[in-house]
């Protein structure tokens, strides 16, 4: 990875791990399915009108809008209104175990025992997150999982279309999932309207932060680099966001760091970066042999 590569992923991992702090903030505010409308709508305004995709691309946008935008935005934004930024920032983790089960299942692809065991550490650690006595509800946690989930699928589906650009993905899935999510609030949650206009300075303050700063720049650098680089390469760098997503939890919201945190956040942590850490050998155990 070029030197260039490496500071894009590392930008990347610091604004989204402050993300999770900060979407906190606005969603104690704002119902999650319409603060995550609100977020689609900006994006879709700054960016949509200057990258505009081809017909044969539209199809696998319209995609990405249910899965990526319903499915993985709309899921995270309920999972943290229901608890907090450190358990959120390792729950949501589990989409690197689940995008091994997603090669298994799609690409006939061998899981091995170190992959195995890999997956039953982050599982067994997001069970004792879970399982937390003060941790979320249990609609929050089914979020969470199906937000991780969905980042899973919606990384495959971009790996598959590295033909679109970066924005026009961002843009145009933004403008498609917003009418998704707008629907999805007006059956399910209740009081948007005048969440949105009592909700405070701070809370458009952090609703900024995940347009600018989450949505498009950090989601732009994430898609180039899975664009030219492989998954493989790009994943093991989201490592780095649940842990200041942890850190900031604690720090700037002041939320308690218990034993369950701990251990079932190493569980999960570690279960990861054992699958991380061996698909890195096989890429350059298959490297070496092509190079013979």
């Amino acid at each position: 990875m070029k030197l260039a590569d490496l500071l894009q992923a590392l930008a990347v991992v610091i604004i989204w791990g402050f993300n999770f702090v900060v979407i906190k903030v606005a969603v104690s505010e704002i119902p999650p399915l319409a603060l995550t409308a609100l977020r689609f709508a900006w994006v879709a305004l700054l960016v949509a009108p200057f990258f505009r995709p081809t017909r044969a691309q539209f199809g696998s946008i319209a995609g990405l809008a249910l899965v990526l935008g319903l499915g993985h935005f709309g899921m995270l934004f309920i999972g943290l209104r229901g608890t907090d930024a450190a358990t959120t920032a390792l729950m949501i983790q589990l989409g690197i175990p689940f995008s091994v089960i997603l090669s298994t299942l799609l690409f006939a692809d061998s899981l091995g025992k170190v992959r195995l065991i890999g997956l039953a550490l982050a599982f067994s650690g997001a069970g004792l997150l879970a399982g937390e006595p003060e941790g979320g509800t249990p609609l929050a946690l089914l979020a969470l999982l199906m937000s991780a989930f969905c980042w899973a699928l919606a990384n495959v589906l971009i790996k598959r279309r590295s033909d679109i650009h970066p924005l026009t993905i961002i843009g145009w899935m933004s403008l498609l999932a917003m009418p998704i999510l707008i629907a999805a609030s007006a059956l399910f949650e209740t009081g948007q309207l005048a969440a949105i206009r009592s909700a405070s300075g701070q809370a458009w303050a952090a609703l900024g932060y995940v347009v600018v700063g989450s949505s498009i720049i950090a989601y732009y650098l994430w898609y180039r680099l899975i664009a030219r680089l492989s998954i493989n390469q790009v994943v093991p760098f989201s490592l780095l966001a649940p842990l200041l997503g942890v850190t900031a939890g604690v720090l700037i919201l002041g939320e308690s760091f218990t034993l369950y945190k701990a251990i079932g956040g190493a569980l999960t942590l570690g279960g990861v970066a054992l699958i991380e850490l061996h698909q890195a050998h096989l890429r350059r155990r298959k490297a070496a042999l092509v190079d013979n």
